[in-house]
């Protein structure tokens, strides 16, 4: 597993359009972010700069333009962001943090029974 440097939320818009579609290239990913986001392609060529140096999306060729690909798998990037978030708010204690989440959380009576599920087989 390759440990990446800490995404932005900015950069996290690239990667979202990257993971619902690629490889994409540059002027079709300045046209939808300018677009949604409002950002020039001056702004979006930086951000597509910075995930390549973090090696999170690479560039490619393709007939002769570029276009670019995720390299950073969007689950990884889940799990990284968890874990960056377990530590910093929850000192990496995993049950304060589901105790604070079902506490502020309104749950189905299905999601109720799957909690509990879950945590049947964690005092087996």
């Amino acid at each position: 597993m390759i440990s990446h440097p800490p995404i932005s939320p900015t950069e996290r818009a690239v990667l979202a359009l990257l993971w619902s579609e690629h490889p994409l290239p540059t002027a079709t990913i300045v046209e939808r972010l300018g677009a949604s986001k409002g950002w020039s392609r001056g702004t979006i060529r930086s951000l597509l700069a910075r995930l390549v140096k973090k090696r999170a999306v690479r560039m490619l060729r393709i007939e002769g333009r570029q276009h670019y690909e995720p390299l950073l798998r969007k689950e990884e990037s889940i799990r990284q962001e968890s874990r960056s978030f377990l530590e910093r708010v929850f000192s990496g204690a995993s049950a304060d943090m589901v105790i604070a989440m079902v506490e502020e959380t309104r749950m189905t009576p299905e999601q109720v029974r799957k909690l509990r599920g879950i945590l049947r087989q964690k005092e087996r």
